[in-house]
């Protein structure tokens, strides 16, 4: 990490490029920034760096290169740089190796998944400040990681994922764990096996191996890469052996990190205490306790952490009640599996779903939930395909498909999805699919959902008033 003087080279100006160029230039080097975003790289006008539209290749005295995480080891410039014999590295990478250099290093407890790693990063630093930690989340959760190790916070909450960990080598935390792993993000990695591959990087070097039992790829990846001598611990949703967390009756206990965990187990929390609900987000909520419990944080801890435990937006949110229906905003299940784990957690579902399923197939996701969806409404680019796995998996389930072309398709689909409803049912978005077919993110897609069912509210309780 001697920089000073040495020439960095960053590829990328959106959120990365203007974390990583600060600090590089506290540290003594030269900096190029390069991006195909000719306005993008503009923003980085007063960073005290050379901007240089669309590199293909790394000036000739290029040290270092730190990329964006969202960049591709096949773009031209990375590829140059590694026939250049030049590392390559991301922020995060970056910020393990100058955190090492601080006299009181951050412990870093890492999640990494396909799903569940926000709320799981979000409950994780809820239990740490609840044990009088100086925490903070950070990583893929929004706050860079490299600005959490100049804050100097005492433990890291890092959410990392499958880019920002192809880019990291030599990172060490205390603890770690792949909460799962579904298809996903295929186009970039390749194979299920380089994704694995990706993921599994966050055990490498790390004193504790967190995995879910009820997860293969998770325990595979915990039994491929963690390194010799690392602690193995697992988490179910059933009664846990010795060596994991899990749940007993209404109480999720830990038989791990107990004064004797092979004749009982410590309570931590009650399954009422788990916000959202659902099993997904219990098994999130055992592998935040796992990572805590690895820190030192005691079971009371846990319990108070959970409770205080605020869930981010689009995730599970029930947004109202109408006629006995319950609107829930989950769009943040941007994939089969995120899906599967929002429409477990209901009994009776009018399923909003459909948009970019990016190749993912839908087919084992419709056969496991077909007899708890009272309807189906679908919109977006691939609406076709989970309209025809449900052909072929749950024929008897009703089916509204949207047509292009409706200027406002959320109010019509919670129109659509309110007529087929019936009182005890939940209205749910979790879409398995992504959004940029026809909103910015998944995020404008959640707030369209909550603004067609608070108008749908509002009219049934103005049509209560009209008939008094």
């Amino acid at each position: 990490m001697e920089l000073d003087g040495k020439h960095v080279l960053v590829a990328g100006a959106g959120v990365t490029g203007k974390s990583v160029v600060p600090v590089l230039r506290e540290l003594g080097a030269r900096v190029t920034v390069t991006d195909g975003n000719a306005d993008r790289l503009a923003e980085l006008n007063d960073l005290d760096a050379e901007l240089a539209p669309g590199l293909a290749a790394p000036p000739e005295d290029t040290a270092l290169v730190v990329t964006s995480p969202g960049w591709r080891p096949t773009s031209p410039l990375l590829v140059a740089a590694a026939e250049a014999g030049i590392e390559v590295i991301g922020d995060v990478e970056l910020a393990w190796r100058i955190g090492r250099l601080r006299e009181h290093s951050p412990a870093w407890l890492v999640i990494t998944g396909t799903n569940g790693k926000t709320t799981t990063v979000g409950m994780l630093e809820s239990i740490l400040r609840a044990a009088g930690a100086d925490a903070v989340a950070c990583g893929n959760v929004g706050y860079p990681v490299l600005d959490a190790v100049r804050g100097g916070h005492q433990v890291l909450a890092v959410e990392l994922s499958s880019f920002q960990l192809h880019w990291s080598s030599t990172i060490a935390p205390d603890a770690s764990v792949v909460l799962n792993l579904a298809e996903d993000h295929l186009d970039w990695h390749g194979s299920m096996e380089e994704y694995a591959a990706a993921k599994g990087r966050v055990h490498q070097r790390s004193r504790a191996v967190v995995h879910n039992v009820d997860d293969p790829w998770s325990t595979r990846i915990a039994e491929e890469h963690a390194p010799a001598g690392a602690r193995r611990i697992g988490f179910v949703l059933d009664t846990p052996r010795a060596g994991e967390l899990g749940l007993v009756e209404d109480l999720l206990v830990d038989r791990a990190f107990g004064a004797d965990p092979d004749t009982s187990a410590e309570e931590l929390a009650e399954i009422a205490d788990v916000r959202p609900a659902g099993p997904h987000n219990l098994a999130n909520a055992l592998a935040a306790a796992a990572l805590a419990r690895a820190h030192g944080v005691p079971p009371a801890a846990v319990r108070k952490g959970l409770r205080a435990y605020e869930p981010a937006p689009h995730r599970a949110v029930e947004v109202a009640e109408v006629g006995g229906v319950r609107y829930v905003n989950d769009s943040k299940a941007t994939n089969p599996h995120a899906a599967l784990g929002s429409l477990l957690a209901h009994e009776s579902v009018v399923w909003i779903a459909g948009g970019q399923l990016k190749g993912a197939s839908v087919d084992e996701l419709v056969a496991a939930v077909g007899g708890r969806l009272r309807a189906a409404v679908l919109l977006g680019a691939d609406s076709p395909v989970i309209e025809a796995a449900l052909a072929r998996h749950a024929p008897d389930v009703p089916v509204n498909r949207l047509l292009p072309g409706d200027d406002e398709p959320m109010t019509a689909a919670v129109s659509a999805a309110s007529a087929l409803a019936r009182p005890g049912d939940v209205v749910l978005l979790a879409p398995a699919a992504a959004s940029l077919d026809m909103f910015s993110g998944y995020g404008a897609r959640g707030d369209a959902f909550e603004a067609a069912v608070r108008a749908l509210a509002e009219g049934a309780a103005g049509a209560a008033d009209d008939g008094r």
